[in-house]
């Protein structure tokens, strides 16, 4: 099989157990299992617990180990979509061509789903934990202070103070590095961490992770302006709309390109110095830098 057939066939391994892990629509607060389940549903590429999965396997991971903290990074990563997507932050009504969870089940309902799948994810990666120990302590604990108030949500934050004011590029990078690098680096360093990997080498992939996150970031500020609408399911010139400051706004298309290849150059030859591989991270995680939507 190619990459694209790897992919696909992956994407669906991962949506099958995901499944299991999501909660059953029954009781008083049906409605809310309901608004979660629809968010995760949703489409998705299922890239973060993709790159755990992969990560794992790289560091001789075998068997089912990884699934719970797969399926808990996919709820963390949706979590943040429902609430990017609602009236106070982004206030977008689409996302991947279907309407986003707000626009769905209401504003209100829309902040408690994201709610309940960041809560959710904690619930299931702590059975896990139970079950397995160390390793999957340590792996809950970098999901943990990667999707937290040092992390993923600090970026968030900034992001917003900055809105429609001056910013560097320092700056910029501050609030990539945890709003979307975050993520990226904490499915590789838990994927590697529940298989036992060192500490220096999970330096090397928090590394990687971090340089193909701000890739990715300015890709997607890139495809924001000039993308395919319908690829990307959702309308075009967002940012602009919402006054985001962007590697576009701020030093042009052109160089934006630029710094993409810079980083995802830099991501691959820091990838090589590890003493193991798995080809297929190795491409997936170029696809991201590389990806027309």
């Amino acid at each position: 099989m190619n990459f694209e057939q790897q992919k696909k066939q992956k994407v669906e391994e991962i949506n099958a157990f995901l499944t299991e892990y999501m909660p059953e629509e029954s009781g008083k607060e049906s409605i809310l299992c309901e608004a979660m389940n629809y968010s995760v549903a949703v489409g998705g590429k299922r890239i973060r617990p993709m790159l755990l999965l992969e990560s794992y396997k790289m560091f001789g991971g075998e068997g089912r180990t990884a699934e719970p903290f797969a399926a808990a990074l996919e709820m963390i990563h949706t979590y943040s979509l429902v609430h990017d997507d609602l009236p106070a932050m982004d206030n977008d009504m689409y996302r991947r061509g279907q309407l986003t969870t707000h626009a769905k089940y209401g504003e209100a309902m829309g902040v408690l789903a994201g709610d309940g799948l960041l809560n959710y994810a904690f619930e299931v990666m702590s059975d896990a934990v139970c079950k397995q120990g160390a390793n999957a302590a340590k792996a809950m604990a970098i999901l943990a202070k990667k999707a937290g108030v040092r992390g993923m949500i600090a970026g968030q934050t900034v992001d917003l103070a900055r809105n429609g004011k001056e910013i560097t590029k320092e700056l910029l990078d501050y609030i990539n590095e945890r709003k979307t690098s975050a993520l990226l680096c904490s499915a590789l360093m838990a994927g590697a961490a529940l298989a036992g990997a060192k500490e220096e080498e999970l330096t090397v992939l928090e590394q990687v992770g971090n340089l193909v996150g701000l890739a990715f970031q300015i890709k997607d500020d890139i495809l924001d302006v000039i993308g395919d609408e319908a690829k990307l399911g959702k309308p075009l010139h967002s940012d602009e709309k919402n006054d985001k400051n962007t590697y576009v706004s701020l030093i042009g298309i052109e160089q934006a390109e630029a710094t993409v290849k810079e980083f995802s150059d830099r991501a691959v030859e820091l990838l090589a110095t590890l003493s193991c591989r798995n080809e297929f991270l190795e491409e997936l995680l170029l696809s991201l830098v590389t990806r027309e939507y």
